[in-house]
């Protein structure tokens, strides 16, 4: 029989999930966010080897989807059943890949067109526009502390990405648009994940999503398959575009934005600045002065401080459930 002692303890425990689910989640999407940190030089070694922006988006599409069909096939290989997914929850699926690969789209152009500290600056307005859906969505305001922590983010996003040297006038508006739009549909994107929920594994869902991004990207490059660009030596890039740009993404968002608010999981995601401005330093040899390493620092302090309601919150609730317990 379970003693007084024992049932405490479980009870506090199972209380405390709920903080400990978060911070599982909130580390996928962070994680999430961090692998597109690959993907600003990818592209610029792309565009220096000499591809287009709509070759690279398709080649992300296409590989993402591959990756994810093989994860499918090995997953039925071991006993995996496929689930049936009605034809509603495969068209906001695919939606949610049109999303992803139109951020691609616009952000690719405006990466072709404008210094890339100002196309990431501007990318970077989605952390607080995911408050703005999570307001919209649940007609109630965004906690302070939320409010706070992005606009810490965004103030550190000034700083690492260099803009403060440069400023974003005299550039293409167009481009400027587009570096905007990214920003937008990346915050949809990140929003809608946690939102639509499916009966399948991860990896089958992660097909249907990629499926969409596909079809999207026939929009600027119909002839991806037939126009011979992997002969031309496109692959190394397309599959990191797809690993980082797709693969990983779609399935750790796929798995921590619905524990998450919508407006937290875009904050989270905040990690994709701080890992590209540090892999464009390894590979391109880009060097962070002092002040871009301070703004990597409080851009980080920003998602830390996100965190702590989620943190305080799974501990007061055990502590409340264990005191009940003991009365």
């Amino acid at each position: 029989m379970m003693t007084g002692t024992d049932t405490i303890k479980q009870k506090a425990a199972g209380a405390g999930a709920t903080g400990a689910g978060q911070a599982k989640a909130a580390l996928q999407v962070f994680v999430g966010g961090a692998c597109y940190g690959a993907m600003a030089t990818t592209y610029k070694l792309a565009y220096a080897a000499g591809f287009t922006s709509a070759q690279v988006v398709a080649s992300q599409a296409w590989f993402g989807c591959l990756f994810f069909a093989l994860a499918t096939l090995a997953g039925h290989a071991l006993g995996h059943r496929w689930q049936r997914v009605g034809w509603k929850l495969a068209l906001k699926l695919m939606s949610l890949g049109a999303l992803t690969c139109l951020t691609s789209i616009l952000y690719c152009y405006a990466m072709s067109v404008l210094p890339a500290p100002v196309a990431l600056t501007l990318l970077f307005q989605f952390t607080w526009l995911g408050l703005v859906w999570q307001t919209v969505m649940t007609r109630r305001p965004p906690r302070p502390l939320q409010v706070v922590s992005a606009l810490v983010i965004v103030f550190g996003t000034v700083f690492a990405s260099g803009v403060y040297k440069t400023g974003i006038a005299g550039y293409d508006p167009v481009a400027l648009l587009c570096a905007l739009g990214a920003a937008v549909s990346c915050s949809l994107f990140v929003t809608f994940s946690g939102k639509v929920e499916t009966p399948c594994s991860s990896e089958q869902r992660g097909v249907i999503v990629c499926a969409g991004s596909v079809v999207m990207s026939l929009t600027v490059c119909p002839d991806y398959i037939v126009s011979g660009v992997l002969a031309q030596g496109i692959l190394p890039f397309a599959v990191i575009a797809g690993f980082f740009g797709m693969l990983c993404p779609v399935l750790l968002f796929g798995m921590g934005s619905p524990h998450l608010p919508a407006g937290l999981s875009t904050v989270m995601a905040a990690a994709e600045l701080p890992v590209g401005l540090l892999i464009a330093m390894i590979v391109l040899g880009e060097p962070l002065g002092v002040v871009e390493w301070l703004g990597v620092i409080i851009i980080l302090a920003g998602v830390c401080l996100a965190q702590v309601p989620s943190l305080l919150g799974g501990r007061e609730t055990g502590r409340a459930v264990a005191g009940k317990a003991v009365s």
